[in-house]
């Protein structure tokens, strides 16, 4: 196999800048990637201003920058306008375009890959002759109406975003779903070969296990249901207070909550109301915890709850198969192409409270049903998502746009 040298490009990037999906698929395709031979640089973010830093992990090389200038300081008046997503944008392109056209004076990459959530590609796609790839996440223009933002916002942002896919080369998606979706409501007119995310099972493996049953003080004699997420309405965390009223009130299991309260939603609203009802569970919320509990938990849980409204191909649900979770989740998305309702887990018709209720209430009353959905659970990950394998799918997809390209 043919040896390359390629870029990842992305803000987000563990520990640092390790916010969510992309971020951990970065991680995991850049050393699936050097596991393979390959010459892999990772262009991530920086909380701080930075000049260009070098670190190593695993074969790869990780740099971080971030701009101090004058025109990055006068981004701070967006905030006034509440045009907080489009400053990101902004900000992190400039940041990207700087770094890159440092990098590119002394190596010569044969691919650049970066994700459209984020712009990362804004001025690189236009102002360089890179040969570069988009891989599709979350764009803004179909997640930002989930959230409390200002027209101008959505509109500016989405613009930046997708001015940074009109002139790159190749794209890439996480799921059939998303690839439809860019193609039906963002224009995007160029083949999109659709390749999965990936998981490092052996890494999933060894990592650190905690009892967080005693650490957080979850009864040890009841069977757990388990939400990890942002708690915000994409995610579904505005159902959570049906479902999880319901199955308490009825029976004896522990449901955990794990995630950023960023609305106060867990604080002011579902807390507030089971507080109020005769339950025979309990709930508890945990807070944002790290990796390292996040997994615990995983490993603890009988039964994993996702009920996002709007998903690609989400990590949470990913980890959950890959620790023999029963899943129950939404139909919504890229989530049918990573369960199989009734083979691997369980399908909820989306934002149909009655329908997690009625998955919850299979697992929660057959042991046997909710062992066996997890085991294939694990299978699926084993035979279609390890990181090996989407890194080959990658580098075939890799070499197919550099002959393309001439």
């Amino acid at each position: 196999m043919q040896s390359l040298k390629i870029a990842l490009l992305s803000f987000e990037y563990p520990p640092e800048t390790g916010f969510g999906g992309i971020g951990t698929y970065t991680w995991y395709q850049a050393r699936a990637l050097a596991k393979l031979g390959h010459e892999v640089h990772v262009l991530a973010g920086a909380t701080k201003s930075t000049p260009l830093r070098t670190e190593q992990h695993d074969g790869v090389t990780v740099y971080r920058f971030r701009s101090n200038g004058l025109f990055m300081k006068s981004l701070h008046r967006l905030e006034k306008h509440r045009l907080y997503w489009t400053r990101n944008r902004i900000e992190n392109g400039l940041c990207m375009y700087q770094a890159l056209k440092n990098l590119r004076q002394k190596n010569k990459y044969d691919i650049v890959e970066m994700p459209e959530c984020g712009a990362e590609g804004f001025l690189i796609n236009t102002f360089t002759r890179a040969k570069t790839l988009i891989r599709l996440h979350s764009p803004a223009r179909l997640i930002m109406p989930f959230y409390n933002l200002r027209k101008s916002d959505i509109t500016l942002c989405s613009f930046i975003e997708e001015w940074a896919m009109r002139t790159v080369g190749a794209f890439s998606s996480c799921s059939r779903f998303l690839a439809d979706e860019a193609r039906t409501k963002l224009g995007v007119k160029q083949p999109i070969k659709v390749i999965p995310n990936g998981i490092d099972l052996q890494l999933f493996d060894r990592s650190e296990h905690v009892d967080v049953r005693r650490k957080f003080n979850l009864p040890a004699d009841r069977p757990m249901i388990f939400f990890s997420g942002r708690m915000e309405n994409r995610k579904g965390i505005h159902l959570c207070k049906e479902i999880a009223a319901s199955i308490l009130e009825r029976y004896t299991v522990a449901c955990v909550f794990a995630g950023q309260d960023l609305f106060n939603y867990m604080s002011e609203t579902l807390l507030p109301y089971l507080k109020t009802k005769k339950l025979k569970g309990s709930v508890h919320y945990l807070g944002k915890l790290d990796l390292t509990d996040v997994r615990s938990c995983l490993r603890e849980t009988d039964m994993f709850l996702l009920p996002s409204i709007w998903e690609n191909c989400p990590y949470s649900c990913l980890e959950a198969m890959a620790a023999e979770c029963a899943i129950v989740c939404s139909n919504q998305g890229g989530m049918p192409e990573l369960i199989d309702d009734g083979r691997n887990g369980l399908l909820a018709e989306n934002q149909n409270t009655a329908g997690y209720i009625e998955g919850l209430e299979k697992l929660i009353e057959d042991a046997t049903l909710r062992a066996r959905l997890g085991k294939a659970a694990r299978q699926t990950i084993q035979e279609s998502y390890s990181d090996i394998h989407i890194a080959n799918l990658s580098t075939d997809y890799y070499l197919q746009c550099l002959n393309n390209s001439g």
